[in-house]
């Protein structure tokens, strides 16, 4: 079973919500959440403003096409990604952004892709502005849930707190079309994969699609009305509490209608050691990070 937990009640530091929290976290790798402060009205308008950008023609969204670049910022177009190598390249469109460097940060000038510069359409005119607004606010939330995860394991509340200072966080908007007529046993929106970072904020339209691989093997439906986010974790975070918290594999077959999905995946600054405590290695989250998307996006496969 996938659990679902208010949010206001994690923030209180209820016992029985934390505990739930640490059974979702160890057993599944999912739950959803509600009673953010992100309101359903607040996430429809951040989908519909992703939606009107993919029904651009494809020359308008070519504009700002990532595989022109060395990072993920912009479009991707549908097939410009493989999560398994042993499926086909995904079909489904995207649109990523990140955290911008402020002025004199210690990361600026060291070339590293994970904070590059972000592309901007110029349609739909509030396109920047919405999203860039949901940005900020996607990740305090994504901040809360952390904390609520570090007291369910029995740490201190801001535990995770400094190693965000300068998040490798990145937002997503995810186009998938109605599954084509010709996609066969190796075709998905996105094939099964484990995330690669700390955790992921999930809101979608409330279609069908999203499956999760649960304990016994079984493949179980997802779903979340905008308003209530999916919550799930990545290798960063298994690494980083030497598998308490479990990244679990997923995946989008596409269904009848369009989807859209808007995740956050939100991850710690580039330096940041997210090795298990105490086991004297060193995993830089972003080398780890950085690795990940040159195995992922084709571009960078072909330019790394």
């Amino acid at each position: 079973m996938i659990d679902d937990l208010d949010l206001a009640k994690l923030d209180r530091r209820a016992p029985e919500d934390l505990a739930r929290l640490a059974d979702a976290a160890q057993r599944v790798g999912f739950l959803t959440v509600s009673n953010t402060g992100l309101t359903a009205d607040r996430v429809r308008s951040v989908i519909e403003t992703y939606r009107a950008f993919f029904h651009l023609p494809r020359a308008d969204k070519r504009a700002v096409d990532m595989a022109r670049t060395g990072a993920n910022r912009g479009w991707g177009a549908p097939g410009s990604e493989q999560v398994d190598p042993d499926a086909n390249p995904d079909y489904k469109g995207v649109f990523d952004c990140g955290y911008e460097l402020p002025p004199g940060n210690p990361y600026q000038g060291r070339g590293l892709s994970v904070y590059a510069p972000n592309l901007w359409p110029a349609q739909p005119p509030e396109f920047r502005a919405v999203i860039q607004a949901y940005y900020a606010d996607a990740c305090a939330v994504a901040m809360r849930i952390l904390r609520a995860i570090a007291c369910a394991l029995g740490q201190d509340a801001n535990s995770f707190d400094r190693a965000f200072d300068t998040p490798m966080a990145l937002l997503r908007g995810n186009y998938y079309p109605r599954r084509p007529d010709w996609a066969g046993a190796k075709d998905f929106g996105i094939a099964a994969h484990t995330d690669y970072g700390c955790l992921t904020l999930l809101a979608t339209d409330g279609q069908p699609g999203l499956e999760v691989q649960m304990p016994g093997g079984e493949w179980q439906p997802v779903q979340a009305d905008p308003g209530t986010f999916i919550i799930n974790f990545g290798e960063m975070l298994e690494f980083w509490t030497a598998g308490r918290v479990k990244a679990t594999m997923h995946r989008v077959r596409g269904g009848r209608d369009e989807r859209i999905s808007v995740p956050l995946f939100f991850n710690p600054s580039y330096d940041t050691n997210v090795a298990p405590p105490g086991s004297g290695r060193t995993i830089s989250a972003g080398d780890h990070l950085t690795r990940r998307f040159q195995e992922t996006y084709l571009h960078l496969k072909q330019n790394p």
